[in-house]
């Protein structure tokens, strides 16, 4: 491997990021690492990618494992990514750093432990307990709608009404059931307008969604900080919790976005439990 600052580039479900193994948490000090996301994520002058994630020591050593920072495509920071903990859990167990098939990282919303499913010794898949969805509007944050749940409540963007649910894991997300499932390509052009409407104080996620039978969704993604990407972790999570609140589905759901498919199970113990891919698709280094 060349000589420079070495990096992997994984996907899960197409949702991409470079990753950067921080053992003494040292790029911070060297790099403005902000600035570094935006020039690596560029499709055309850098890597490409959604986002940056390091791998860190943990605040607290005694109780957990890993700490996980989020740098979007833009520079800013996000609290969590789903696809992002999927893959972060393979790579510190195949890069050597850890030999449990379950540990504890450190996250913006939270401690978030995922679990290894080895097949003939090798990671298959990756099941992430996601915690608890948060449903309190001032708490996602939404603002204008009260102090409850937020459930097919409407809203007006760009001159048209829609109804959403509004959902929080550790990320804040708007979620919106269309009719049609060809409508879901609305997207492309509104989200934007969600993810910066007044609404929203942090900005918003935001997926259109059709449910084609009980246990199956399709679901299309806006990221914030990051437009259109191929999959969301956390918003997968905030669409099996709102189709279960808008009484569309049970309570497990096979959900496909654009870039692959997840399994979701929001259990009795009011946990959400995704199940997915995570691939490495490259290892390098830089020269900065």
């Amino acid at each position: 491997m060349p000589k420079g600052l070495k990096f992997t580039k994984w996907h899960g479900c197409g949702n991409d990021f470079v990753f950067f193994i921080d053992e003494k948490n040292e790029l911070a000090v060297k790099y403005d690492v902000a600035k570094l996301a935006v020039k690596l994520c560029d499709r055309h002058f850098g890597i490409g990618a959604d986002g940056v994630i390091l791998i860190l020591p943990p605040h607290d050593t005694t109780a957990n494992d890993f700490r996980m920072q989020i740098i979007n495509s833009d520079g800013s920071e996000a609290e969590m990514c789903g696809n992002g903990i999927r893959m972060f859990a393979k790579q510190v167990y195949e890069s050597g750093l850890v030999d449990k098939m379950e540990f504890r990282i450190e996250t913006g919303a939270g401690i978030i432990i995922p679990k290894l499913n080895l097949v003939n010794g090798a990671v298959e898949s990756v099941t992430v307990d996601m915690g608890e969805p948060i449903l309190s509007g001032p708490a996602i944050p939404v603002s204008g709608y009260g102090e409850g749940e937020i459930v097919r409540q409407p809203i007006m963007v760009d001159g048209r009404e829609f109804r959403m649910t509004c959902v929080s894991m550790g990320n804040p997300h708007a979620v919106v059931f269309m009719d049609k499932e060809e409508d879901c390509d609305l997207i492309e052009t509104m989200g934007r307008s969600f993810e910066i409407h007044p609404a929203f104080p942090a900005k918003t996620n935001t997926h259109f969604c059709f449910v084609r039978d009980n246990s199956h969704i399709r679901m299309r993604v806006w990221e914030r900080g990051a437009a259109m990407t191929l999959a969301c972790g956390t918003g997968s999570c905030a669409v099996m919790t709102a189709a279960v609140l808008e009484g569309r589905t049970g309570r497990s759901a096979e959900i496909e976005l654009d870039g692959g498919t997840l399994q979701l199970e929001w259990r009795e113990d009011n946990h959400l439990y995704m199940t997915g891919p995570a691939i490495k698709v490259f290892e390098g280094a830089l020269n900065i």
